[in-house]
Formats: structure tokens, sequence, C-alpha cells
């Protein structure tokens, strides 16, 4: 009887990836990418406050791998108020060039374009498996924005008895 050895394959050569440099490069980015948060909300806030505009209420609402918007709610005081047809200049990063892109925005399209930064920056995925929904406010004279977050998720618990 002969003895056949079993043949393994080569090993995998080691990785030449760079990771160190990868994460650098996205740290890098990301910095880069909040820098330019400062500039978009003053020139948003100046937009509303020209407008006469008080507060903006942005609903949002996702799962399952998808999320949007629901409603975007601009108020002057306590009467509901439209948007103005103007634009404002939106900074942002394109993915294929470092460079600086300017964008023009209407007035509504920069309130959406920020409520989605934010939600990436600050959860991102939150449109995933169970998904989230939440609102964000927009208060122009004191020039901040709140968000309230209610994340959705599945709960299993296990109980075991032995009698």
């Amino acid at each position: 009887m002969t003895q056949v050895e079993p043949t393994l394959p080569a090993p995998m050569p080691p990785s030449t990836i760079d990771r160190t440099a990868i994460f650098a490069t996205h740290a890098e980015r990301t910095a880069r990418i909040e820098a330019l948060r400062p500039g978009n909300k003053d020139r948003l806030f100046d937009a509303l406050t020209a407008a006469g505009i008080t507060h903006v209420t942005v609903s949002f609402d996702g799962a399952g791998d998808s999320g949007q918007i629901e409603s975007i709610d601009a108020r002057a005081g306590d009467k509901a108020a439209g948007f103005p047809s103007v634009e404002i200049p939106y900074a942002a990063l394109t993915w294929d060039s470092p460079e600086v892109e300017m964008r023009s925005l209407s007035l509504e399209e920069a309130v959406e374009q920020l409520v989605y930064d934010f939600l990436s920056d600050t959860h991102g995925g939150w449109e995933n498996n169970d998904g989230a929904y939440g609102e964000f406010c927009f208060d122009a004279a004191a020039r901040c924005i709140h968000l309230e977050f209610y994340e959705r998720f599945t709960s299993s618990e296990l109980f075991t008895h032995d009698f």
C-alpha cells in the first residue's frame, strides 16, 4: 500500500497593502471635510436669516439599507415659510479629486445636504438593518443645529430554566 502525502498550495505572499497609509489618508480626508462644515453652516444660516426663516425642521427615516428625508419644514416665527429660490455656495470634496468643489445649491438643497453630511458623520449606516429616524432642528437666530436620533434595533433575550 502506497501512502500519498497531501499537497498544500503555496502560502500566500505577505500583503503589500500599507494599512497605515490608508488610515492616514482617510483621517486627512475626514479632517478636510470637517474643516469645510463651519463655512457651509455660516453660509446656510446667513441665507436663512436673509430669507426671514427662523427655524427649519427636517425629519428623516431609514431601514433595510435605504433612508431618506421625509419632510423639511421652514418657519418664520410661528408661520410656515417657503424657501426662496436663491442659491448658495456649498463646499464639498468628491471621491475622485482632492480639490474642494464649490457647488451651487438651492437653500433647501443645502439644508438637505448638510443633514445627510451630519448623519454620515455622526451615525454612519443609520439607514441599515432596523435603521433609525429622527429630526434635525435648525435655529437660525442661535445659529445652531440640534439632532434627535432614534436608533431601532431588534433585541433577543434567552431565558433557560431547569426544573
